[in-house]
């Protein structure tokens, strides 16, 4: 059994990371996954649970908090017309191969390795966030063929390796689409379901060693019940901040932030 005290400081970490990605999430439309996954790192890091498979951890609990969070907001979004389904049902199954994908690899590769890729592909993001342009469209409709075949795995595959929902990679891709963007973010919540569900199948088969208190597979428990219950809270708060103020400023600064954990990331996988 691990000691009371590290299972409070656990605890009082994890409650302020989850309503701190449920005031995101609501505020900027992000992801709760996004910072949950660097947030996971060093929480446990800091408590001294530092084990060869602490980013598969990381990924797997970001990902079963995503099941949650996603049916919630799908369920919202389809209240309101706003979900494409049409484009769920013709990229589900890409999606799942994909994330299915993503479990297989990211299973076998070495935490260090995975903080890179985590670090990689969250300073592209954040770039996207910080510059990418609104209106740059690569063609009038969502792509279907061979080009819906090669992006929905793609989706799928990096949203696992990130610990991540549909709307980090799935907005932006339906944005270049000419999708608007509040039917972009509404569609992108049912992709959430179709990269989280088959990818924590994978990941509750994994067995980690040296892994935080309470963790099935790759899945710590004590997180996942808290996260949820903390984001459930404070998703409303972030929603209405952002009726109150300009949403422009608010992403920059958030972009600015994913910057510097991204790098951050990174320097701790060089060993920095």
């Amino acid at each position: 059994m691990p000691e009371t005290g590290l299972l409070i400081q656990m605890l009082v970490l994890l409650l302020v990371i989850g309503a701190f990605a449920g005031v995101l999430a609501g505020m900027l439309g992000v992801g709760g996954g996004i910072v949950l996954v660097p947030a996971f790192f060093y929480t446990f890091q800091t408590l001294g649970y530092d084990g060869p498979q602490l980013m598969q951890v990381c990924l797997a609990t970001s990902l079963a908090t995503i099941i949650v969070t996603s049916l919630r907001s799908l369920s919202g979004h389809a209240k309101k017309g706003a979900v494409d389904w049409d484009v769920i049902r013709g990229w589900a199954i890409g999606i799942g191969i994909g994330a299915l994908a993503g479990v297989f690899v990211a299973s076998s590769l070495k935490s260090v390795t995975l903080q890179a890729i985590f670090g990689v592909l969250g300073l592209v993001i954040g770039l996207w966030l910080l510059l990418g342009r609104a209106d740059l469209r690569i063609a009038m409709e969502m792509p279907k063929g061979i080009t819906r075949a090669i992006l929905s795995p793609l989706l799928g595959f990096l949203s696992v390796l990130m610990g991540i929902g549909g709307g980090s990679f799935g907005v932006p891709l339906m944005t270049l689409y000419n999708t608007p963007i509040h039917r972009a973010v509404a569609t992108a919540s049912g992709f959430g379901m179709m990269i989280a569900v088959p990818s924590v199948l994978g990941f509750l088969l994994l067995p980690v060693t040296e892994a935080p208190p309470y963790t099935v597979g790759a899945i710590n428990l004590v997180a996942l019940v808290i996260v949820i219950a903390m984001t459930l809270i404070t998703t409303p708060w972030g929603v209405r901040i952002a009726h109150a103020m300009d949403p422009k400023p608010l992403k920059r600064v958030f972009a600015v932030f994913l910057i510097a954990v991204a790098l951050n990331m990174l320097r701790k996988a060089m060993g920095f």
